[in-house]
């Protein structure tokens, strides 16, 4: 919803705009160029839009980037922006037209735990891990798996839980490799 006390908190009055140089600040009253055909025209949108639009024009750009930054937290907006696909787009063709380039890569969803080697000085430590990380194995059966390294730890892993076994037995010298 629209917030006229919002627009008018960070709003500076028409025609005073501060510009930074070096380490003085001075003001100009001269407005921001718009990008010809750009879309950016105050009257392409509502009139409500078009008004926080020229309110923000007449930010610096340090405020301009504490607006966005407040803007990111109070809305939770991350970085990795998802662009769905217009809905008047056409489909790709049954010719395969589509470059595979557009294809996002298949992020691993599940991995290996290996254990490539141990630190000879702290192998009680790696054996003592091994024992709690697996369920079913004694002392013994984790002193042998740690001295046939490299082996696998775990299969089919989710990658919360892989990183978590890998951090666990780097802290007490061993080298993880996750597959």
């Amino acid at each position: 919803m629209f917030r006229p006390s919002l627009v008018r908190s960070i709003a500076r009055p028409l025609g005073a705009r501060r510009l930074v140089h070096g380490s003085a600040v001075r003001r100009s009253a001269e407005p921001i160029a718009t990008p010809e055909g750009s879309g950016a025209a105050a009257g392409a949108a509502g009139p409500r839009v078009a008004a926080i639009v020229d309110k923000i024009a007449e930010l610096t750009l340090l405020e301009t980037s504490q607006l966005v930054e407040a803007l990111k937290t109070k809305f939770n907006i991350s970085e990795a922006v998802h662009v769905a696909p217009a809905a008047g787009a056409p489909a790709a063709s049954a010719g395969g037209a589509a470059a595979p380039a557009e294809e996002k890569p298949v992020e691993k969803s599940e991995f290996k735990v290996k254990l490539e080697k141990i630190d000879a000085a702290q192998k009680a430590k790696v054996i003592r891990e091994i024992k709690a990380l697996v369920p079913d194995m004694n002392l013994v059966a984790a002193k042998k798996f740690v001295e046939s390294a490299p082996k696998v730890i775990k299969d089919a892993v989710p990658k919360a839980e892989a990183e978590k076994i890998k951090k666990a037995l780097e802290a007490v010298g061993a080298t993880v490799v996750l597959e």
